[in-house]
């Protein structure tokens, strides 16, 4: 059947006013000419299928707000499923006029897409089988951290009734000190050198003297979220598919954090600054009073319904590559267990601390990341211990580049970057054949070795 004609100005202007876009950069984000944005918004034009693709490709939760709910969760999901560069590319334009007229089919599409996708997790389980330590070899638990961990990552790093609990707290005009005085605990600094960060007994927080002031400040909020949000915490914790006392006290613990994080930095503030500034840690380090980790972390929290921010992954390697922190709102996931890909810049910046390094690169599936990996060091206030040493990386797929000033280093934002370096997610996931920093062979594909010939590797990947 034809499509119906759907006329929506007034929804497509309120969407781009809320995304803080002038009238041109929104016809550049939808790859429009400024004239014709300006008829569809006016109500001169319907949408066509090629806007309609622009704009679950670049607004996908809005897009609800426009056709509709199933219609849009149909064509975002069979956008995605297209996308996958082992089917067949289709033009943006097919796609949305495939979603419309034949929907049966293009369900039967996503679900194949998602079949595939679980395939791939599967291989992943795989790999989790073949690198769990020896503790859970035949039971198939997790450890507490590991299941706290997951779970922040199903939940899409984003906890709706404390980040806006958070904000409105952060907006009450009182200090987080004055704030903790109102539930009667008290403030002292411990200057041994062994000190542990914090020590709570109930009425008085005790900080390590020689921790950065911005560590000592998220402290006293992570205290403060701890007791304001005991009830919330509480029965998020209660309704957690967890099995370990020790997971549900992690996740209590993960929460305060959370929280903490809502009100150092509140919601609407931090995402508002972020782009003025087109996401500059740095920048927004200074503003809030946090470390470069704690603005990167809370840039990849910023998913509230209605009010995303720019989808980033974010994660953090310490100096043997293991992966310590990760969550990702882009289509890009991380090893569950063990390192990153070689080619992955973060380990070299590991290896260099208090340099910003930028990566343009592809991964298998063919879509392309622009990110920004910087080390850093952790004092340990005494020659006797080892400082620690990691680093983090941030990054987004390339169609953010105009928002993320990073990529202007490598020309991503100007549409003027070279070839993208390929990375995988681990070498026991990746399934490229050509690759001369492979460790391992993927799990699921077969080798053939050939006495005759020797290659970087001892086998061929078929």
């Amino acid at each position: 059947m034809p499509r119906a004609r759907l006329y929506a100005g007034e929804r497509l202007r309120d969407l781009r006013r809320a995304a803080g876009l002038n009238q041109r950069a929104m016809a550049a984000r939808l790859g429009l000419s400024v004239s014709y944005l300006s008829q569809l918004e006016s109500g001169e034009r319907p949408l066509t299928a090629a806007v309609t693709a622009a704009l679950a490709r670049h607004f996908p939760a809005a897009l609800a707000g426009i056709e509709g709910e199933v219609p849009a969760r149909r064509l975002a999901a069979l956008t995605a499923a297209l996308a996958d560069p082992a089917v067949a590319p289709l033009d943006a334009e097919g796609v949305a006029r495939l979603a419309v007229e034949q929907p049966d089919l293009a369900d039967r599409l996503v679900a194949l897409h998602a079949a595939k996708r679980a395939a791939e997790e599967r291989a992943a389980l795989a790999e989790e089988a073949m690198t769990s330590s020896a503790g859970h070899a035949g039971s198939g638990a997790r450890l507490p951290w590991e299941a706290v961990r997951d779970w922040f990552h199903d939940a899409g790093n984003y906890v709706d009734a404390l980040d806006r609990a958070g904000e409105a707290l952060a907006d009450g005009g009182e200090t987080f000190e004055q704030r903790l005085t109102d539930f009667r605990v008290t403030l002292a600094l411990d200057p041994a050198d062994a000190a542990p960060l914090a020590r709570f007994d109930g009425r008085v927080l005790t900080l390590a003297a020689a921790a950065p002031p911005e560590t000592r400040r998220f402290l006293i909020a992570h205290r403060l979220a701890a007791i304001a949000f005991a009830e919330p915490i509480a029965e998020i914790v209660a309704a957690a598919p967890l099995v370990h006392d020790e997971a549900r006290r992690l996740l209590s613990i993960g929460l305060a954090n959370y929280a903490a994080g809502a009100l150092v930095m509140p919601y609407a503030a931090f995402r508002a600054e972020a782009k003025v500034v087109r996401h500059d840690i740095d920048r927004l380090s200074r503003r809030f009073g946090v470390s470069f980790e704690q603005a990167c972390h809370r840039l990849s929290t910023l998913q509230r319904p209605g009010a995303e921010g720019v989808p980033f992954y974010f994660c953090r390697v310490d100096m043997a590559g293991n992966i310590t922190k990760r969550h990702s709102a882009t289509r890009l996931q991380f090893a569950r267990f063990g390192g990153a890909c070689p080619l992955w810049h973060v380990h070299e910046a590991a290896a260099i601390p208090d340099r910003i390094l930028v990566q343009h690169a592809e991964t298998p599936d063919g879509v392309r990341y622009v990110s920004m990996a910087k080390g850093l060091v952790k004092p340990s206030g005494r020659f006797a211990r080892a400082p620690r040493r990691y680093a983090v990386v941030l990054g987004c797929e390339a169609v953010h580049a105009a928002d993320f000033v990073y990529a202007d280093a490598v020309g991503v934002s100007h549409g003027q970057a070279g070839a993208p370096t390929p990375i995988g997610i681990s070498c026991r996931l990746c399934p490229r054949s050509d690759c001369d920093q492979r460790a391992f062979p993927p799990t699921d594909r077969t080798i053939r070795v050939d006495p005759a010939t020797r290659g970087v590797v001892p086998y061929a990947v078929i």
